[in-house]
């Protein structure tokens, strides 16, 4: 996938943080999911509806055979999981 850095810019503006996965010479550009992404996927019960659903709601661009040919679609699945990945908090006793 071909992008400049103008778009890169206005993508990082409207979206915040973003990621490029690459599969077998295809691409696409992802943002980082939001809390109501989250909780829009947590009802979907069917690990595969739930991936091709985290794929569409994070998509920003790149060339569709990701999103239909399980081919390219299958070994993004673990890169999404990474791209969701959150900070982990941490406690102490006082």
């Amino acid at each position: 996938m071909v992008y400049t850095k103008e778009q890169v810019s206005a993508w990082k503006k409207k979206h915040g943080d973003i990621f490029e996965i690459e599969v077998g010479g295809k691409s696409c550009i992802v943002r980082k999911p939001t809390r109501k992404d989250l909780s829009y996927l947590s009802v979907i019960k069917d690990p595969i509806k739930m991936s091709e659903t985290m794929l569409r709601q994070l998509w920003v661009d790149g060339d569709t055979a990701i999103q239909e040919d399980d081919e390219y679609f299958l070994p993004v699945i673990p890169k999404l999981e990474e791209v969701m990945k959150i900070k982990e908090a941490q406690i102490k006793k006082l």
